[in-house]
């Protein structure tokens, strides 16, 4: 048995499905950009407004005024055709692409209760793909075809006979000059021409005739050509119109997306890096790179992705272009330990960091470690652990003495001296008398470089009316460091 997918206008519908707003509406498909061009394909919405094939753009108009007029794009073909494949990947390893908007998989082995759900869910894919399409069952590549095109959602054929009777002659392509003469004897369906002996249609037209018969009787079982699944997971579009806004951007990334999603689950990999690249009209081209912080095939998780870097970046000239790649990876297969504690959810955790990132910046954002120096609160930003560690062992000997609890950033405070030195201070959150002080203790470090060099005083103190704090000096300034408990 064989399965074809078949999107009928393909070259409309490709075109259509990169246009938020276009689903549903009557759009015609024609040969240029002139008044002379013709319909070369409709919606069904178009069809039932009167626009017909052939039609000029001006009479389509006079028609249904509201008539969206598209050209072909090659780019969105390119694209909506490997969108088919993908989705025609997840019925058969072994699929053929026939024709633009035809696909053929070779369901020869497969069980017979899986044709209709698995049909029906490839149609349903391709939908929300953007590309109306059906599917038909059937013994050869060539009556599945058929069943495809009489059929608005998915046919299988039970008997061949009674599928082909009747249906018109035009179905199996006859030329011109057979057409003709088949219609004066009065042949109009499948089933007219197959009633009559094979040897005798052979005998009249020749070579031309066997073909015409063989087709009309569904054709032959045949070799597909098979298809290798893609090896790079790519897509690129050029705007035949500036984009000025993320809305329509968004919109085509969430198709292309989709698209490499299933060919990395059809081809058993993850993706573990995005690369964005947008071209303007200055042809000055932005390239992205993110890195994931997890591999994953979800569909959610790479647009997200791809929508907070996309909200925070701020262009100079509209979009002419652009290019989405996803470096694939083989999924992570491990077994943490018993005891070890790794994120719940990675992906919504880098989310989260971006989008604070684009508010702050994203040399602010991250995991504070201790720099290797005696200066007081050095320390570098280093990006977050995909895993907790453990906690470390308790110290043999514990610090003695009540905890400092910091202010950041120090407090500035004046001061007021006499003899035996600082008896008074004040600022905005604390002030009074000093009562007792300790002996300075001069700090310093890293002297031997000039822009880095540090030098402080620290001094602890206790107020009459209660408190203790550690007095800080820098140069002629004073600061409140902290607070003891």
């Amino acid at each position: 048995m064989f399965a074809v997918l078949h999107v009928t206008a393909f070259a409309l519908h490709a075109v259509l499905r990169t246009e938020p707003g276009a689903r549903g509406q009557p759009a015609a498909l024609f040969s240029g950009h002139g008044k002379k061009s013709l319909v070369f394909a409709t919606t069904p919405a178009a069809r039932a407004l009167g626009v017909e094939l052939g039609m000029t753009a001006p009479q389509a108009v006079a028609r249904c005024p509201q008539l969206l007029i598209r050209s072909a794009h090659t780019g969105a073909e390119t694209e909506a055709r490997a969108a088919l494949i993908a989705v025609a990947f997840t019925l058969s390893p072994t699929i053929e692409d026939t024709a633009p908007g035809v696909c053929t998989a070779d369901w020869r082995g497969a069980a017979r209760a899986t044709f209709l759900p698995s049909a029906r869910a490839a149609v349903t894919q391709l939908s929300q793909l953007g590309l109306p399409t059906t599917a038909g069952i059937a013994r050869t590549p060539l009556l599945a075809l058929y069943a495809a095109r009489a059929t608005r959602d998915v046919l299988l054929v039970e008997s061949d006979q009674d599928f082909l009777a009747p249906l018109p002659l035009a179905t199996a392509d006859p030329s011109p000059e057979l057409a003709r003469v088949l219609a004066q004897w009065g042949l109009r369906t499948l089933g007219d021409l197959t009633t009559l002996p094979r040897d005798e249609i052979v005998l009249r037209f020749g070579a031309a005739g066997l073909a015409l018969w063989q087709r009309a009787c569904g054709g032959a079982s045949r070799p597909l050509i098979p298809l290798a699944p893609p090896q790079a997971f790519a897509a690129a579009m050029d705007f035949e119109q500036e984009i000025e806004t993320l809305e329509p951007l968004l919109f085509i990334l969430r198709r292309c997306v989709d698209r490499l999603a299933l060919e990395l689950v059809a081809a058993h990999f993850v993706a573990a890096e995005l690369a964005l690249t947008l071209r303007f009209t200055d042809d000055a081209p932005h390239t992205r790179r993110i890195r994931l912080p997890e591999p994953t095939a979800d569909t959610e998780i790479l647009f997200r992705t791809l929508q907070t870097y996309l909200d925070s970046l701020q262009t100079a000239a509209p979009i002419t272009a652009v290019a989405f790649e996803i470096m694939p990876a083989r999924p992570l297969v491990r077994q943490q330990g018993l005891f070890d504690t790794g994120l719940r959810d990675p992906h919504g955790f880098a989310e989260t960091l971006a989008r604070v990132g684009a508010l702050v910046g994203s040399d602010r954002i991250g995991t504070p470690r201790l720099a290797p120096t005696h200066r007081p609160d050095a320390a570098t930003l280093h990006p977050p652990a995909t895993a907790i560690p453990a906690a470390l062992p308790l110290p043999l000997h514990p610090p003695l003495g009540p905890p400092l609890r910091r202010f950041r950033p120090p407090l500035p405070v004046q001061i007021s001296h006499d003899a035996a030195g600082v008896t008074y201070l004040w600022s905005d959150r604390v002030q009074g008398e000093i009562a007792a002080r300790s002996a300075p203790y001069p700090r310093s470090g890293e002297w031997w470089q000039r822009d880095r060099a540090w030098q402080r005083v620290e001094f602890d103190i206790a107020l009459a009316e209660g408190g203790l704090f550690r007095l800080l000096q820098i140069g002629d300034a004073w600061f409140l460091e902290g607070e003891y408990d």
